[in-house]
């Protein structure tokens, strides 16, 4: 990664997070606690540009334009609504269960190898 790269990355950030200070605030809250819930859960597209986060902005920019509650593009279980938006997403926790089983499954060889 370059530093140019870098600094198109802040400036797209920067741009992104005016976005969300745009917002109203019942939006603002909301999509502060989606993006805590999204970098804890870590699907692996969200560290890919703001490509989710920024579908969500676009969603609560057309629901605040429209005059709905945020609550009501959302739904009242947020973190269902997280869910929902990346349930056919691999995760971090996806990508260390599948390399912890693999070294099980090597471990495991080992010890039948060594019975035989």
């Amino acid at each position: 990664m370059s530093i140019q790269d870098i600094i198109e990355g802040k400036k797209e950030w920067r741009a992104h997070m005016a976005r969300v200070k745009a917002l109203p605030q019942d939006y603002r809250v909301v999509y502060k606690e989606i993006q805590k819930y999204l970098f804890k859960v870590g699907p692996v597209e969200l560290t890919e540009g703001t490509g989710l986060l920024s579908g969500i902005i676009d969603l609560f920019e057309e629901g605040a334009a429209s005059g709905k509650g945020v609550l009501e593009v959302t739904g009242n279980d947020v973190a269902a609504f997280c869910d929902d938006l990346i349930k056919d997403s691999k995760t971090y926790a996806d990508i260390y269960q599948e390399s912890v089983d693999k070294e099980v499954a090597k471990a495991m060889k080992k010890i039948t190898d060594k019975k035989k």
